[in-house]
């Protein structure tokens, strides 16, 4: 994966929805927040993810930057001070919200996997290039991605973050794509054995499908 050829930054959340507000929070993220987002100036694309577990309805978005610098830009900030009608409906709605945005620092693989780990680090890898490598070469991996999270553009108070509770801080980013769930756990055991140090402390390591991916240059339908 051509480090030229894909935006620097990235934005990742986190979130849980209630069964009774499930079919609306899709709806609100498939056919507005969404195309609010990668039609807003340094969002390049957007991939959401659902939890492969029966027992809570948790979300993962990942957003693709041009770079980190869009997270406090002019554009980005005035979305999130001028949040929609729909948007203010949802947002308290969300639990155990957790959002970080910051510079993807290795990339390695090509193309995008449908089933992905998207774990929370507290301590970035020595060589995050050497892991990202590392874990790639597995068996039925697509893609690796690890990112750095900028506390400080991620931080800046707006009015919807206002809108929901306390959304924590963590330090980095691991994304593990692959081809399926057997793939991807012998990645996650690779990268237990490569950088035990980091994987110690990083959050649970679940399995997330693919649900819907939205890019810029479709998504402005005028």
């Amino acid at each position: 994966m051509e480090g030229g050829m894909r935006g620097r930054g990235f934005l990742a959340i986190w979130s849980d929805v209630e069964a009774h507000d499930l079919t609306n929070y899709r709806h609100w993220l498939t056919r507005e927040h969404t195309t609010e987002r990668v039609t807003t100036r340094g969002f390049l694309a957007s991939r959401v993810f659902r939890a492969a577990r029966d027992d809570i309805n948790r979300f993962f978005i990942l957003y693709e930057l041009e770079a980190p610098e869009v997270l406090d830009g002019e554009a980005y900030l005035a979305r999130l001070n001028a949040p929609t009608p729909w948007s203010q409906r949802i947002m308290p709605k969300l639990g155990n919200f957790m959002r970080g945005g910051g510079v993807m620092v290795a990339r390695a693989g090509r193309g995008e996997g449908a089933t992905i780990t998207a774990q929370r680090i507290e301590k970035l890898p020595a060589s995050p290039q050497n892991l990202a490598d590392a874990l790639v070469a597995c068996d039925g991996v697509a893609a690796v991605q690890i990112g750095a999270t900028d506390q400080a553009r991620t931080s800046v108070q707006t009015i919807e973050k206002g809108m929901r509770k306390d959304e924590g801080f963590f330090s980095g980013l691991l994304v593990i794509e692959a081809l399926d769930a057997t793939s991807l756990r012998a990645a996650l055991q690779q990268a237990r054995t490569v950088t035990p140090d980091v994987m110690g402390r990083a959050s649970e390591p679940e399995v997330y499908l693919g649900m819907f991916a939205l890019e810029a240059r479709i998504a402005d339908f005028g």
